[in-house]
């Protein structure tokens, strides 16, 4: 469903590589967890593999399209949720819902009924046709997450989707992203609650100065009794 091919990233002049010879494979079916410190190359990595960064190295697949080659069909198929819930607060929510829906050219009935299944989860109905700039950090997080998930993307990518959620939001935004992955389609988040990723995710990686140290599968790592905090505490500080 997604693969990354030796992607580097660097910004203008800098020595130093933001994402060196980054290389990973995600499956149809799985929620990946994508975790490191701050300044390790997550959020370069997600622009990346959404479109909104070019890189200088390397490839991205999405369903086995090229987003350096077919930036358009490979986006087509992809949801994001930035960390900075990035949306334009003008509009109402449901207008841009519909202008999300109309981009990636969703029928009047899909985008209802998808609407309509999450506005009620996610306790949104009366606030649907305010402007967004009078939604709570929240509000504006679980409206990212109707936009991206109104045309049913193959892969559905996550930068910190939990920041900012009440406890019943996040429970429920979990739950989502559990049953998008069991509808056959991949879901990729990265997330500083290794609690939420030990329990939610099917395998993750850990992320440091741009390179990825391993991919571990957590189900494994839970029936032989490894804390996926010792681990990471490990990769990340023990060098340091």
């Amino acid at each position: 469903m997604l693969e990354i091919k030796n992607l580097s990233k660097r910004y203008g002049t800098s020595p130093i590589k933001a994402v060196d010879n980054l290389s990973l494979k995600l499956k149809p079916g799985e929620v990946f967890g994508f975790l490191g410190p701050n300044g390790a190359g997550k959020s370069t990595t997600i622009k990346s593999l959404v479109g909104i960064l070019p890189f200088e190295d390397g490839d991205i697949f999405i369903n086995d399209v090229s987003i350096k080659h077919n930036p358009l069909r490979a986006k087509m198929q992809v949801g994001y949720v930035p960390d900075n819930h990035a949306v334009f607060e003008r509009l109402t929510g449901r207008e841009y819902v519909n202008h999300m829906a109309n981009l990636y050219n969703v029928s009047v009935a899909d985008m209802e009924e998808r609407c309509n299944k999450y506005l009620k989860i996610f306790k949104l109905e009366n606030a649907f046709d305010q402007q967004i700039k009078s939604y709570s950090h929240g509000m504006k997080q679980k409206i990212s997450v109707i936009a991206a998930l109104v045309h049913n993307p193959k892969l559905w990518v996550l930068d910190e989707p939990l920041t900012g959620l009440d406890p019943q939001s996040a429970y429920q935004l979990k739950l989502a992203m559990k049953n998008h992955a069991n509808e056959g389609n991949t879901v990729f988040f990265s997330s500083h609650i290794l609690d939420v990723v030990e329990n939610l995710c099917d395998r993750c990686c850990i992320i440091k100065k741009g390179e990825i140290q391993g991919i571990y599968d957590l189900k494994k790592m839970k029936k032989n009794n490894e804390s996926l905090e010792q681990l990471f505490m490990k990769v990340i500080y023990d060098e340091d």
